[in-house]
């Protein structure tokens, strides 16, 4: 019996949602046949921005936010179900990542809003959400929770290859046939980039990385942020804008005179660095490198991914048959089937939980 999914994803990069329609067959195979962008305005992104740090009356804001959130989910939503011609009754349920205003493993939770039971009450459908707490509750991360569904799309049963998401943040999955599969987030993917051109040109990203590629790599910027203790944390480990944001960033410019497209330069640097220095030391065996999210439309950052990479395959999940910017919303429908078929979500081997979970949560219609 086929089953049809809306996942949708509103990540790190804070750009908008991303939403598809999948479809799963008995074997869960994934086919996704459309997909939907809602951008954020920017009163939206400024909020949860907003919300990043600790500072008063955190509960209303955080609250009024989650209702104007389930608001652009909803529109996301009907955006698939006009583009595909379909009603809420051919949906089986809809996996909604919710946005990330606080990632704390450490601490025991995260947390993640968007009215998902507001979801639920405007687009009639099951709406299944709150992936990460059940994994963080079993002593995990509570992320990265892709790897699980890049095993289950991209695993070869003879080859070895990686696949890197690069949204806000950057992350790492190895699908080796003869190990088990590892996954964790590198460092900082698109959230550095893309603060530091907004502060400075005023635009939310740095088009195919064209001001980055106008500017000079420094490197004594470069050995000070390669020094951030996370970078060499072994796995499993997780990262987002609670660690790397630009208060952190001016930490490191402190009495610094570099020109800010030389910066631009240096951030898109670390970014390629991070993720050429993990794959090299957590994939060695991968042959192929798969990448995925905003990142991969970066050319500039494709490049020098290119060259950090000698010796291997570079190309994107398009190859594979998703194209890029639907692969982590799709994830969040696998999620979803997963948790309404009462199936883990997680691989413990890469959250580092106790053992498989199902993960979520269920919002009836």
């Amino acid at each position: 019996m086929t089953e049809r999914y809306i996942g949708l994803m509103s990540g790190t990069s804070l750009d908008g949602v991303d939403a598809v329609l999948a479809t799963f067959d008995d074997d869960g195979n994934c086919n996704v046949t459309v997909d939907f962008f809602v951008p954020y305005p920017a009163l939206v992104r400024d909020a949860v921005l907003a919300l990043q740090p600790a500072d008063g009356n955190e509960l209303d804001r955080a609250a009024r936010l989650g209702n104007t959130l389930a608001g652009l989910y909803a529109e996301a939503v009907r955006g698939v179900l006009d583009t595909g011609g379909l009603s809420a009754a051919d949906i089986t349920a809809i996996g909604c990542h919710g946005q990330t205003i606080r990632h704390a493993p450490h601490a025991g939770y995260t947390l993640q809003i968007g009215n998902l039971a507001g979801l639920a009450e405007a687009t009639g459908i099951d709406v299944c959400g709150d992936f990460r707490s059940r994994d963080i509750a079993a002593g995990g991360h509570g992320a990265p929770l892709v790897p699980a569904f890049h095993e289950a799309l991209f695993a070869h049963p003879e080859q070895a290859h990686a696949i890197v998401n690069i949204g806000g943040i950057s992350n790492l999955t190895r699908l080796d046939p003869v190990q088990p599969v590892i996954g964790f987030d590198c460092g900082p993917g698109n959230i550095l980039m893309d603060a530091w051109c907004h502060r400075h040109t005023g635009a939310r990203f740095d088009q195919s990385g064209g001001w980055a590629a106008s500017g000079q790599v420094d490197a004594t910027l470069l050995e000070s942020l390669l020094a951030e203790p996370f970078f060499a944390v072994e796995p499993p480990k997780s990262t987002g804008r609670d660690l790397f944001d630009l208060t952190w960033l001016d930490a490191h410019l402190a009495g610094s005179e570099l020109a800010p497209a030389d910066v631009q330069a240096t951030l898109l640097e670390l970014t390629a660095v991070s993720i050429a220095d993990a794959v090299e030391r957590w994939a060695p065996t991968a042959s192929s490198v798969y990448v995925c999210g905003g990142g991969a439309m970066n050319d500039r950052l494709m490049a020098r991914l290119a060259e950090a990479l000698p010796g291997r395959q570079l190309s994107t999940t398009a190859v594979l048959g998703l194209p890029v910017h639907q692969v982590e919303a799709a994830a969040f429908a696998w999620l979803a089937r997963q948790l309404i078929h009462r199936e883990p979500g997680n691989l413990a081997a890469v959250t580092g939980a106790r053992g498989p979970r199902v993960l979520g949560a269920i919002y009836p219609r």
